[in-house]
This record gives structure tokens, C-alpha cells and sequence, in this order.
């Protein structure tokens, strides 16, 4: 069987062609994709490389379909049901994944950077990875719950508590997702964003003037981002590094005695694991996180170049891609 897909072969380019759709093993289903979010992370990995990425590939980390063929070990899972699939293929023993971060797996394999991804009409996935989207959820809300997965994962690495203030640098798709998530939690979430299109989409949004936060969160892969939310720490507040620079630009100077006189924490945040799908596809499907609004274009599997020039240019919101 041979299906359309999206195939990067060398960095800065890619075409659209039909590749085979090799045999499931056991352990894996086959997954006619309904709808694949377009972020900034494949914008980076198509035109510019990523660490993490082997060609040639299929990208797509952000997937919806519903499973047409299963292998012999599918569990619960059958023909028909429509599924989110978590992007990682964790081991289950290594030190990370014993300590519950399956994301640092030393042996981690992502869908659309070691293996191929949702930009393709049908993608294979083994069921380890999968969570069945709830009953009445549209493909094109669940599909939030991986980038909004990436947001709990900061968040709860930035132990933000009920009340307690979040200046988030961006106010694209993932500021919004940290904002509403924020709330959710009781927290006073405010975004910090040069353009005035994007304040409109959150309370509590606009330039710093002098704020300051228990949490601040970098959500925009720039250099005066960080410095700024630096500047912006309470005593006792934590920096959340969300979005990766690029490597000539990775080394700021930091004040130690700034962080030792005011108690003050840095913290990574990569991707996210597999728990934090499931509680996203809940926030989603109750509402505590709406979405809907967030979808500003819907493009086939076709126009995929228009699409990275829109995340490119920030010229709208969330770009779905209907393979």
C-alpha cells in the first residue's frame, strides 16, 4: 500500500510524493491521520535542522486519527477507534524513565524526527504511545493535547501555585496554551509580545512596564526574551527555559549572586510525558482549556510551504494540516 507524505530529505526542502506503508509489528497499529499540527518546532526542522531529527523523514509530532489496522498485542484499542498519539517511544529503564521522565529517555525515539510522523496519510504508531481521544471530542481540538502537554510540563516544572503571578514571553499558540492552562490552574497569567494581534487573544496581556513574577516562563526562542524575564523574577521566582536558542546564542551572562541573594531557581522544560497527554485531553474535552479559537488555518497536506511561511511570519495562530 502506498500513501501521500510529506518527505524531508535534505534540510530546507521537502516533497510531497507517495511512499510505501511498511507491515505493523505486533506492538503497533496503523492510524489513518485526520489532522497534524504545523508548530514552529517543524518550521526549525525543515529549514533550519534539529538535534534531534534523522533523514530522510516524515515530520508530524502532533497527530489525530483513528486506527485502521492493529497488531496482534493492541490491548484495548480496535479498528475504528480514534486516537492522540504521544510522540515518544520510551525504554521504561533507564534512570529517566524510572524516575517518571520518560521524555529524557536515554533511548527516546520521537514520531517526526527518528521515526516518521503525522505528515502522511496514514502513520504507524506502537500502543505504548497511544490515548483514546473522549467521546464527542472533535480531531481538531484533541490534536492540542500534545503542544498543550509541553505547556503542563513547564508548568508543573515551575511548581506554579493557585495565585501566584506567570509572565509568559509569547503570545503564539503555546504563550496562549501556558496563559489558559495558567488559569485554569488559579493562577494571574500576563503575556509579554510585541504584537498587538495577539494580546487580543488572552486577559491580562500587553508590554511588561515594570512587572514582575513569581514564574516566568520564555516561550519565544529570543535572546532579549530571556533576558528580560531575568530581570523579572520575584525573590523566590523560577525561570522556566521553554523555547531553545539557537546554539550561537546560547550562552547569556546570569547574575549567580542575583539568583543566591533572592533564592531564585532556573529550570528546563522539554517536551512532555506521557501522563500529562492524558490530563490535557481532559482540560480539552471539559473546556477548562478551550482551543477552538486558537485553529487559524486549516490547509491540506498540499500546501504545507504556504503554512511554514504563516508560522514563519507569524501570520496567525495554530496551522492544521488535513492529510
Amino acid at each position: 500500500m502506498k500513501m501521500r507524505a510529506v518527505v524531508v530529505r535534505e534540510i530546507g526542502s521537502f516533497e510531497i510524493t507517495e511512499v510505501p506503508l511498511r507491515d505493523i509489528r505486533d506492538d503497533e497499529v496503523s492510524i489513518q491521520v485526520e489532522v497534524t499540527g504545523l508548530c514552529r518546532t517543524d518550521l526549525k526542522l525543515i529549514r533550519v535542522g534539529h538535534r534531534d531529527l534523522t533523514l530522510p523523514r516524515i515530520p508530524g509530532e502532533e497527530v489525530v486519527g483513528v486506527i485502521r489496522k492493529t497488531g496482534g498485542a493492541a490491548g484495548s484499542f480496535r479498528e475504528g477507534d480514534r486516537v492522540y498519539v504521544y510522540p515518544g517511544v520510551w525504554c521504561g529503564e533507564c534512570p529517566s524513565c524510572r524516575r517518571g521522565a520518560e521524555n529524557l529517555c536515554r533511548g527516546m525515539e520521537i514520531m517526526g524526527f527518528h521515526r516518521d510522523g503525522g505528515f502522511a496519510e496514514y502513520v504507524i504508531a506502537p500502543v505504548q504511545s497511544l490515548l483514546p481521544v473522549p467521546e464527542g471530542l472533535a480531531p481538531e481540538l484533541a490534536v492540542f493535547a500534545e503542544p498543550l502537554s509541553c505547556c503542563l510540563n513547564a508548568l508543573e516544572l515551575a511548581r506554579l501555585g493557585e495565585g501566584e503571578t506567570l509572565g509568559i514571553w509569547g503570545a503564539g499558540p503555546a504563550g496562549a496554551l501556558l496563559h489558559r492552562a495558567a488559569r485554569a490552574m488559579g493562577a494571574h497569567p500576563f503575556c509579554i509580545d510585541p504584537d498587538p494581534r495577539r494580546h487580543q487573544r488572552m486577559m491580562g496581556a500587553g508590554a511588561r512596564d515594570g512587572r514582575t513574577f513569581d514564574v516566568c516562563i520564555v516561550a519565544v526562542g529570543a535572546v532579549a526574551a530571556y533576558e528580560d524575564a531575568l530581570g523579572a523574577l520575584n525573590p523566590r521566582g523560577r525561570l522556566v527555559v521553554f523555547s531553545g536558542l539557537h546554539p550561537s546564542e546560547d550562552r547569556l551572562p546570569v547574575s549567580f549572586n542575583q539568583l543566591h541573594y533572592y533564592e531564585q531557581t532556573l529550570v528546563g522544560a522539554y517536551g512532555c510525558q506521557f501522563r500529562h497527554g492524558r490530563r490535557a485531553l481532559d482540560l480539552i474535552a471539559s473546556g477548562e482549556v478551550p482551543v477552538a479559537d486558537l485553529i487559524s488555518h486549516r490547509l491540506p497536506l498540499e500546501k504545507l510551504e504556504e503554512g511554514l511561511d504563516i508560522v514563519a511570519n507569524r501570520g496567525g495562530m495554530k496551522v492544521h494540516l488535513y492529510p
